[in-house]
């Protein structure tokens, strides 16, 4: 079934592309959602007379990843976190850790564009992408550092 997005949606397409999915994909989910529109002509002569607008708005949207990305180059997010002799935390540091960290540092990033195959489980440096616009993609630096035992 063809449909217009409404919306960028990840592994899809963008803002005013028309793609193909499955039926049910269409009808149960993107369509009562909001994401997406039935390719009918009516909505892809409406698409056409909005498709400057739209090119704008992913003009200005890709600017904005571009600075972004910039600005996260600088950025390194420390925790201090409880480890056993072998340099293993007592717990993990995942991707909502690290988003929040961001978060704090002013960079506003949904957890899920943080890419982290599994969480950390050790002490040292990481580096993970952050796909922060479709074909944008920054890179943030984690340093675990053991936390410091009170006497």
């Amino acid at each position: 079934m063809e449909i217009i997005l409404r919306q960028d949606i990840d592994e899809l397409g963008l803002e005013g592309d028309i793609v193909d999915v499955a039926r049910g994909y269409a009808r149960n989910f993107l369509i009562p959602k909001g994401r997406a529109l039935e390719a009918t002509q009516q909505n892809i002569k409406a698409l056409e007379l909005q498709r400057k607008k739209i090119d704008v708005r992913r003009l200005k949207a890709r600017e904005q990843a571009e600075s972004l990305k910039e600005k996260m180059a600088d950025i390194e997010i420390a925790f201090s976190q409880k480890a056993g002799e072998e340099g293993k935390l007592y717990g993990s540091i995942t991707s909502m850790d690290v988003a929040s960290a961001l978060e704090k540092q002013g960079i506003v990033i949904d957890r899920r564009k943080v890419v982290m195959e599994r969480p950390i489980k050790n002490v040292g440096e990481f580096e993970f992408p952050v796909r922060i616009y479709p074909q944008v993609t920054g890179t943030v630096k984690v340093v675990v550092v053991p936390e410091e035992k009170k006497e």
